[in-house]
């Protein structure tokens, strides 16, 4: 615990003066005063997150976290676990959707087994840091314990604070695990206070009839563990999940290393959401990847006062949409960087009114 606590200690509000900075220099620019869009945002915001009037990103890394839920066994999802290790497998031999993307967008892939129901062994290329082989049933109990989900948390620091420590300087979440938009949309009712059904969508493509089951499940259990939505720890153990707590971890090493931090979907962005509770400031360090279709990833991304990059109608996860977005965030620093002033260009700044 005294690794959050000191980690979220870390975690301070970015100065307001190096937006002033980026703007004066990207005014200069040889276009009208933002006419570039989000792109000056993007640019702007590293600026003011790296504290560097040139900042270098160099290596990006985008962690896809894996792990099972034992909420499955309520019928809340279209596929079998065991979908979970399949996948797994999938991304290390670099046949999965984020492979593609990743390879595209010029990020290293790095696959996190945090708690999948499986015994991988020693499969070459798979971070091992399992909590646990899946939560339980948050239905009949809570997923994990406290501890437990803290052990989660800890695992995510510590993976971002290793990959800055080697020079990677772009973060990126990810996810994988059959059922976890369960849990997440749990958290997102129970942190923003909206309704179960608000944020409660179809994950994989389950009929109306699972829909609604599904639904009934997280309101039933919601009202079992009655969850703190002011202790995100207490939210996390009783209704979260493993990936969830590795992604939270993530976000608050990546914040506490002035790192910008990329999340994906609605599991990244819950997993965000733990981290904000923890430390609210976290939010000036993270860029949101997209807007997925899933009904509560716009709540929690409001709640913590994040604009979606693209809204593409993903909802794949992996860290799919947050590879794509880091093509844009860089694009955004590129301009800063590589564009011509007017003075280098001999083009006249003046505005005739």
């Amino acid at each position: 615990m005294d690794l959050i606590k000191n980690t979220a200690a870390a975690i301070k509000p970015v100065r307001r003066e190096w937006y002033d900075v980026a703007q004066k220099h990207l005014d200069n620019l040889t276009k009208p005063p933002g006419s570039l869009g989000r792109l000056e945002e993007f640019a702007r915001r590293i600026v003011a997150i790296t504290e560097n009037a040139k900042p270098v990103l160099g290596k990006k890394v985008i962690f896809t976290l894996a792990g099972d839920h034992g909420i499955v066994d309520e019928g809340v999802s279209a596929y079998p676990k065991e979908v979970t290790a399949q996948m797994v497998l999938n991304f290390l031999r670099g046949g999965a959707g984020i492979n593609v993307l990743a390879r595209h967008a010029g990020s290293e892939i790095v696959v996190v087994d945090i708690g999948v129901d499986h015994d991988f062994r020693k499969v070459e290329g798979l971070v091992d840091m399992k909590v646990m082989r899946g939560t339980r049933n948050f239905a009949k109990g809570p997923a994990m314990t406290r501890d437990e989900a803290v052990k989660g948390i800890e695992s995510g620091i510590e993976l971002a604070d290793g990959y800055v420590r080697k020079g990677y300087r772009m973060i990126g979440t990810g996810d994988m695990g059959i059922g976890n938009t369960t849990p997440s949309s749990a958290i997102a009712s129970v942190i923003t206070g909206a309704a179960v059904a608000e944020v409660t969508g179809r994950g994989t493509g389950i009929s109306d009839e699972a829909l609604q089951r599904k639904i009934k499940v997280l309101e039933e259990a919601i009202q079992l563990h009655r969850p703190d939505p002011k202790d995100a720890i207490d939210v996390l153990s009783k209704v979260g999940g493993t990936e969830i707590s590795g992604i939270a971890g993530v976000v608050l090493g990546a914040a506490a290393n002035r790192v910008p931090v990329v999340i994906d979907g609605l599991i990244s962005t819950a997993g965000a959401l733990i981290a904000y509770t923890i430390e609210p400031a976290v939010s000036d360090y993270v860029f949101a990847a997209h807007n997925s279709v899933e009904k509560g990833h716009r709540v929690m991304l409001e709640t913590m006062g994040l604009t979606p990059i693209i809204d593409l109608g993903l909802r794949l996860g992996e860290g799919t949409g947050a590879a794509l977005a880091m093509i844009l965030i860089e694009a955004g620093l590129k301009i800063y960087k590589e564009m011509a002033t007017f003075q280098e260009a001999g083009v006249s700044d003046e505005i005739i009114n």
